[in-house]
C-alpha cells in the first residue's frame, strides 16, 4: 500500500492529509470576498488570464453580494447534516485574495477565523500580489491558525504563460514560494494540463520543476474552455487540440510519478459547471476521471514519487 493512504489510493490525497493532521473530517468552504485582480484592472495587465471567467475561477465560491459569514454558514449547514463533528477551513477562492489594503484583508480573514470549528484558511492569490506588509501579517497569522497560500502558476513555459496572459515571470513565482517558506507558510501550487500548444513533455517539465521546490501541495487541473471567456473566442476562431480523457489520465499518472510522496495532491482534475463548459465534454464526469487515474496507476504498478530518482 502507498505510504500516505488508507484506502489503497496510490497518491497523497487531501482527505488523507486532513484526517491524519486533525483527526477529523475537514471541509473547505469556498468564499467570494469581492476582490478583483491586478491582471484585470491594469496594474499588471488587462482582461485577466484567457481561461478565467468573470467569477475569477470561483465558480463554486459564495455569492459576493452576501456577507462572508452568510456564505460560510450556507455551506456549513449542508455539511453538518452529513458530518456533525466536522472541522472547517475558509477558502478565499475567487480572484486574487491578497489584492487589497491590509486592513481590509485582516477584517475579511479574521471574520472567518472567529467562526466555530474553523481551523484554518486557504488563500488563493498570485505570486506578484503579496506585499511585504501582507507577507509579515501572513507570517503572524500562520502562527495562530492552519494557513495555506495557494499560488497560481499553471505552467513554467514562458511562451505559454504569455499566451494565456499570466503577466508574471517564473522568477517572480519562485521568489514568492521561497519567501513564504522562509516564514514557514504552507504553499499549494495550481497547474493546468492541456494549455494550448503544450506537449506532454512540457506538462511533465512543469511538475519536475515544482518537485524541486519546497511546496506542500499541488492542484492539477484540466484546461476548461468556458463560455464568455477570451479562451472561448480563441478556440472558436482557431481550434487547438483538446486532450482526450485517456491522454489526460496518462499525463497525470506520469506527473504523479515525478512528485515527492509527501506533496499533498489537493486536486487532480477540474470540476467546471456543466452549463458554462464548452470543452472538454468528458470533464464533468469527475469520478470517472478519478477512477481511471486509479486504474491506470494499478495497471502500471505505479504510485506517486516512483520516478523522482530518475
Amino acid at each position: 500500500m502507498f505510504k500516505y493512504s488508507y484506502n489503497n489510493k496510490r497518491y497523497h490525497t487531501l482527505d488523507y492529509f486532513y484526517k491524519n493532521k486533525f483527526n477529523s473530517k475537514v471541509f473547505k468552504i469556498s468564499l467570494n470576498a469581492g476582490f478583483t485582480c491586478p491582471n484585470i484592472d491594469g496594474t499588471v495587465g488587462y482582461g485577466g488570464c484567457i481561461y478565467c471567467s468573470n467569477l475569477g475561477s470561483g465558480e463554486y465560491a459564495g455569492d459576493k453580494d452576501k456577507d462572508l459569514v452568510t456564505q460560510f454558514n450556507e455551506v456549513k449547514e449542508i455539511m453538518e447534516k452529513k458530518w456533525k463533528d466536522g472541522k472547517y477551513i475558509g477558502y478565499f477562492q475567487a480572484h486574487t485574495n491578497t489584492y487589497a489594503p491590509l486592513d481590509i484583508l485582516i477584517e475579511k480573514y479574521e471574520t472567518i477565523l472567529k467562526l466555530n470549528n474553523v481551523i484554518g484558511l486557504n488563500i488563493a492569490t498570485r505570486p506578484d500580489s503579496i506585499t511585504n506588509e501582507c507577507m509579515d501579517y501572513l507570517e503572524e497569522l500562520s502562527k495562530k491558525t492552519y494557513l495555506t497560500i495557494e499560488l497560481g502558476l499553471q505552467t513554467i513555459h514562458e511562451e505559454t504563460s504569455n499566451f494565456i496572459n499570466r503577466c508574471h515571470s517564473l522568477d517572480c513565482f519562485e521568489n514568492c514560494v521561497n519567501e513564504l517558506r522562509k516564514r514557514n507558510i504552507n504553499v499549494v501550487v495550481h497547474v493546468i494540463n492541456g494549455l494550448p500548444y503544450e506537449t506532454k513533455d512540457m506538462m511533465i517539465e512543469t511538475i519536475k520543476y515544482l518537485n524541486k521546490l519546497d511546496i506542500q501541495g499541488i492542484k492539477i487541473h484540466m484546461l476548461s474552455i468556458l463560455k464568455n471567456t477570451k479562451l472561448e473566442k480563441i478556440y472558436k476562431e482557431k481550434p487547438f487540440h483538446i486532450l482526450t480523457k485517456e491522454a489526460y489520465v496518462d499525463i497525470v499518472c506520469d506527473q504523479l510519478e515525478y512528485l515527492r510522496p509527501e506533496i499533498v495532491i489537493n486536486r487532480i482534475t477540474g470540476d467546471p459547471k456543466l452549463e458554462d463548459l464548452i470543452e472538454p465534454n468528458w470533464l464533468p464526469k469527475k469520478f470517472t476521471v478519478l477512477n481511471e487515474i486509479d486504474k491506470e496507476l494499478v495497471r502500471r504498478d505505479s504510485y506517486q514519487g516512483k520516478k523522482i530518482s530518475e
